[in-house]
């Protein structure tokens, strides 16, 4: 497997990443993009504003309409605390929820993680592998901690 990575910076502390895990036997293999934790608690007004999420979930979006487009595969990961009275992303809240801006449609899977990894008790292998997925994106929020942890588990699974 040949692996690349693009990071390009947005303004301020925000990334959105693109890991893509491509095989040099079939790079037309089955794609599935992951979106991860752009959910309403780092918008604005949530408890974890992040600087530029809104521009960052546009250009998710454009990943998403594009995947859409192609065929692709789209799976979005929405965090949810587990502790007894979390203060964010706690279950059935507004902040939990995906923002509408990378709404999924009913057709695309939704992973709940509890870790920043999001294979991490999780079927998100599980998914991938019965899709027959040879090539990830992924993108979303926060660069330093779910999409690193997510991205380097993909590259461990190969």
């Amino acid at each position: 497997m040949a692996y690349t990575s693009q990071i390009p910076r947005l303004r301020g502390s925000l990334l959105i990443d693109c890991f893509v895990q491509q095989s040099k036997e079939n790079l037309m293999s089955q794609r599935a993009v992951i979106v991860i934790d752009i959910q309403n608690e780092y918008f604005p007004d949530g408890k974890l504003p992040l600087v530029g999420i809104v521009h960052a979930a546009a250009n998710a979006a454009r990943v998403i309409q594009t995947a859409r487009a192609r065929g692709d595969a789209v799976i979005h990961v929405q965090h949810e605390m587990q502790e007894s009275h979390p203060s964010i992303f706690a279950p059935n809240t507004r902040g939990v929820e995906i923002n509408p801006i990378v709404q999924p449609l009913e057709r695309e899977a939704l992973v709940v993680k509890h870790y920043p990894n999001a294979f991490r008790d999780t079927d998100l292998k599980q998914r991938l592998d019965a899709g027959g997925v040879k090539e990830v994106v992924i993108v979303g929020a926060m660069s330093h901690m779910c999409i690193d942890a997510t991205s380097r588990a993909a590259a461990d699974y190969g």
